[in-house]
């Protein structure tokens, strides 16, 4: 019994130190974060989630000895360890030059003026749809850590704007059929689409469809997600 106590304490404990990596690494790069978005427009959550998973919290070798939390591949002259990711001479240069392959590659430079500070789930499936990773779970992944650890919190957002609520895809599973997924009602806005004629051919509101999706005005953009 003695013996089950003590692998259950240290199972806990493992757990516990795994959670407070995630909290540790959120307050030491959270204002690095919000500094990037109030500069830039990239969401604080978005930026915060990717390079806590690309780093795992800060713990990956690259991160470790290349300061490379974000998973960009490039040159380094580590004589630690022998990788095809790119070295910084420190954290902060690995969080500006994520920003700057944001801004130099056109897929994710045309989200900049498409989605404001607050939407983290367009800018997350813009830079998953633009080919930043290979994995097709990457972005349920990058949205997961943002819910879990209410990153979205840290983000820019009008006032009276609510949080979105989405069902959230479940994490390191099989592909489902079609049936058993979790439903997401999405819709994509097409070419002479206003929130008027949305809300009116789902019966729904423009107030609805305002408040499910934070906006604080009525426009559109051709291709934008949203929530029904």
């Amino acid at each position: 019994m003695k013996h089950f106590f003590t692998l259950l304490f240290i199972t806990v404990s493992l757990s516990v130190s795994a959670q407070n990596s995630a909290l540790d690494y959120i307050q030491k790069y959270k204002d690095i974060a919000v500094r990037h978005m109030e500069e830039q427009g990239v969401p604080a959550s978005v930026i915060l989630a990717i390079s806590m998973h690309e780093s795992a919290n800060g713990n990956s070798k690259i991160a470790k000895y290349l300061n490379n939390h974000f998973g960009i591949k490039g040159k380094n002259s580590s004589t630690e360890i022998k990788s095809s990711y790119r070295g910084y001479d420190s954290v902060t240069d690995s969080y500006l030059d994520f920003i700057g392959a944001m801004r130099r590659n056109k897929k994710f430079e045309a989200l900049f003026g498409k989605y404001p500070s607050y939407d983290y789930y367009n800018w997350v499936l813009g830079i998953q749809n633009g080919g930043y990773a290979a994995s097709k779970l990457w972005g349920t992944h990058v949205l997961a850590i943002i819910k879990k650890y209410k990153l979205y919190e840290f983000d820019k957002r009008p006032t009276g704007a609510q949080e979105l609520i989405t069902a959230a895809p479940a994490i390191n599973t099989p592909a489902v059929s079609k049936s058993s997924e979790p439903i997401i009602n999405l819709y994509t806005v097409k070419k002479g689409d206003t929130l008027s004629s949305i809300a009116k051919k789902f019966s729904s509101s423009i107030k609805t469809l305002m408040s499910k999706n934070s906006l604080s005005n009525s426009k559109l953009s051709i291709g934008q997600k949203l929530l029904l």
